[in-house]
């Protein structure tokens, strides 16, 4: 029994960098993309326009994943 939790620490050990340089990359492109999105936002005629665009599609999708709406499935 000690032998598989050995190999499930050492599994970790290794697998460990690989999360933590994942977790920074989707980190940094996260930040990117929300700038980018603020400098838009902020250099565009209407920004209550983009801000009531995007409360009108958050609404849009959480009343068609209530009502149990789903998007057709590719053979």
């Amino acid at each position: 029994m000690r032998l598989l939790a050995a190999t499930d620490v050492e599994r970790w050990i290794v697998l460990l960098p690989a999360l933590v340089v994942g977790a920074g990359l989707v980190g940094g492109v996260l930040i990117l993309l929300g700038r980018a999105f603020a400098v838009t936002v902020r250099e565009s005629g209407h920004p209550r326009l983009i801000y009531l665009g995007l409360l009108g599609l958050a609404a849009a999708i959480v009343v068609l994943t209530y009502l149990g709406v789903e998007l057709p499935r590719e053979g």
